[in-house]
């Protein structure tokens, strides 16, 4: 049994996977607040799922990119979590499982990063063509043409929009989160994982002149 957690974009997401079979999940949009929401969403699907956390194997958990303050909130509740249970804690980026559920073929999957930049990486087939990455978008729109190479793709996540222009005949998925399926089926394929770290693509913006707070993105 796999509890899979996604708290690093806009949404508090949880999902029990079991013998391949989703049991139960739940995913509440939100930008801030997942600290207060991980917790309580976690007992419902474990109910849901009519399992106890004892009956667990292993925890996934997304490590971004994505807002810094989620990432954190999700590490720390799957670190302690695992701790407690004596059960692996695996990470699985959020850019892999925003393309794990498009199936085959040529996915380009995007996260909006603000201030002109995306986070971006490529999969064929479910495989990875390159790192996740943050670049502007002028160099984003430049990876996926070169990538693509006229082939039929699918642009998916939050920036998925900012690239649409550059591929007329893609198909767009702006998912505002990852499916929290997809993070358990992710995390259950995993061998020997690694304990998780985040995946921090850039260093955090500090404050806006004035004093305002930058955004909140890894």
């Amino acid at each position: 049994m796999v509890l899979a957690l996604d708290t690093c974009l806009d949404a508090c997401s949880l999902a029990v996977l079991g013998g391949g079979t989703v049991r139960a999940q739940a995913s509440h949009p939100m930008g801030r607040g997942h600290q207060e929401a991980v917790a309580p969403l976690a007992q419902a699907v474990m109910r849901e799922a009519g399992l106890a956390f004892s009956d667990l194997e292993r925890i996934g958990v997304t490590i971004g990119p994505g807002s810094f303050t989620g990432l954190r909130v999700g590490l720390a509740f799957a670190k302690g979590l695992g701790a407690a249970l004596s059960i692996p804690v695996v990470g699985v980026g959020t850019l892999a499982a925003l393309a794990e559920p498009l199936g085959p073929g040529l996915v380009f999957a995007v996260i909006d990063a603000r201030r002109g930049q995306v986070y971006l990486q490529a999969f064929s087939d479910g495989r990875p063509l390159m790192a996740p990455d943050a670049v502007d978008v002028a160099t984003a729109a430049a990876r996926v043409a070169e990538l693509s190479g006229g082939r039929d793709a699918v642009l998916a996540g939050s920036g998925a929009v900012l690239l649409a222009d550059l591929m007329p005949d893609a198909r767009i998925l702006e998912a505002p989160a990852c499916d929290p399926a997809a993070v358990a089926r992710l995390a259950a394929t995993q061998t020997n994982p690694a304990p998780p770290r985040p995946l921090y693509l850039r260093a955090p913006d500090a404050r806006l002149p004035g004093g305002a707070p930058g955004p909140d993105m890894a």
